[in-house]
């Protein structure tokens, strides 16, 4: 089975597609608020899905870190308002320290093709 390297960089690919599985790298967005992130996260996780030929609706698992737990209903929000709601993934969040002090959520998505 053949392994396909979105966007490789010296560290990391965007996204790495095996069999039918793509799998993306952490996405975090820009903005000041919890939802400016998530939204701009969120369009890059739609993106990268479409450069790979899956869909937010094929989105098997995500993982969410939020660096700050009291963001969680913020970032449900905007949650609740992007996924497909016939098909919503598994998905766990947790609160964890970031990259950088400035991010304030982070998107791991593992989806079908």
């Amino acid at each position: 089975m053949s392994i396909q390297r979105i966007e490789p960089g010296v560290r990391m690919s965007n996204a790495v597609v095996h069999g039918n599985i793509v799998y993306l790298a952490g996405r975090v967005g820009e903005g000041e608020s919890v939802t400016d992130q998530c939204k701009s996260a969120l369009a890059q996780v739609d993106q990268l899905l479409a450069t790979t030929g899956s869909h937010k609706s094929k989105i098997l698992q995500t993982i969410i870190y939020l660096s700050d737990i009291a963001y969680f209903g913020e970032m449900n929000a905007v949650w609740e308002a992007w996924i497909d709601p016939a098909n919503p993934p598994a998905r766990a969040t947790s609160e964890a320290k970031l990259t950088l002090p400035k991010y304030k959520v982070e998107f791991i998505v593992t989806a079908a093709i």
